[in-house]
């Protein structure tokens, strides 16, 4: 099959960026898509990238989306004298009274040791980073002019997670640098500013029973993590790699309830429909939804999930359809 990276292609809309109005869900070529459910205005906020920028539709009944509005554009020093070519895979989380963007920085910038050019561009800076702001549109502002995790690292789609009171990044090591990608975890300061611990891998890509070894890189991909603290006190991960019917949704489970794992992977992935770089979120009337985007390509459109927490797993019982 010709893969497709879930953070690799920016998204396609039907409407220019300037122009701002009413879209329904169905109309939008998306990808990576990130919904926050805005406690303090009751208003959902979903979020992807555009070239340099990250952009917004918010939605009431999540099937009408106004927008799209620009809420940030990366400064051409963003990362001092190291050129920014796009954003990737945005995420918007509230914590603590802030909105936190936790975004995907690309580069050209190659590394000084290089690996094996398993894609084009090689071996390149390239890593997850945090900014905040007192609003969900911004000003959005970075704590450095470097990414949040070590700037050796070639890392991807860092989303937040609170666990006893203490944030932590979870986030993808890229596979173009470790051929196996991996999905690691390190510990953050209290307000998000920084790391506050050594990264550590909580598992490989070729862990899970259906991930395939994409055969024109020899790689396992790890996309888009994100996590679900279940009714059981089980711990549910969805992230995404190549399945064998095209891009795939996974769910890793840590019955222990914790991030540290152990971490289980489900042999049924979550949707395997060419689909991924799913995320969960809560309506404001406490249903628990998933978001992904199907196809992988660039019609690919956003696609919201009912799910239901068994007990045992996370599972998919419809699509939502706004009716």
């Amino acid at each position: 099959m010709v893969y497709v990276t879930g953070a690799n292609v920016l998204f396609a809309q039907i409407k220019r960026p300037n122009q701002t109005g009413i879209a329904n869900l169905d109309s939008l070529r998306w990808r990576d898509m990130c919904v926050l459910p805005d406690p303090v205005s009751k208003t959902y906020y979903m979020v992807g990238s555009g070239g340099k920028s990250v952009r917004c539709y918010t939605s009431k009944d999540l099937k009408n989306w106004e927008g799209p509005k620009i809420i940030y554009t990366a400064p051409q020093d963003v990362w001092g004298d190291i050129p920014i070519v796009s954003i990737w895979a945005p995420e918007m989380h509230f914590y603590k009274g802030k909105y936190y963007l936790f975004l995907t920085f690309d580069t050209r910038n190659k590394l000084c040791e290089q690996w094996l050019n398993w894609e084009r561009n090689g071996r390149v800076t390239r890593g997850s980073q945090i900014l905040v702001s007192d609003s969900p549109t911004g000003p959005f502002t970075a704590f450095q002019k470097h990414s949040t995790l070590p700037v050796d690292m070639m890392t991807l789609d860092g989303t937040l997670y609170v666990e006893d009171g203490i944030p932590y990044m979870v986030y993808c090591h890229e596979w173009v640098q470790v051929t196996n990608g991996a999905v690691g975890y390190v510990q953050l300061k209290d307000d998000l500013s920084e790391i506050a611990g050594v990264p550590k891998n909580l598992f490989r890509g070729s862990q899970a029973p259906w991930s395939k070894i994409v055969d024109q890189f020899g790689c396992n991909v790890t996309d888009g993590p994100f996590l679900y603290m279940g009714k059981t006190g089980k711990l549910y991960m969805t992230w995404t790699s190549g399945g064998y019917e095209g891009y795939t949704c996974g769910i890793a489970i840590s019955e222990s309830g914790k991030l540290a794992g152990p971490w289980k992977q489900q042999a049924e992935p979550l949707y395997k429909n060419d689909g991924g770089h799913g995320m969960f979120f809560k309506t404001f009337e406490g249903k628990i939804m998933l978001i992904l985007h199907s196809p992988n390509s660039m019609q690919s459109r956003p696609r919201i999930f009912e799910m239901e927490d068994t007990g045992e797993t996370l599972k998919v019982i419809r699509e939502f359809t706004g009716n």
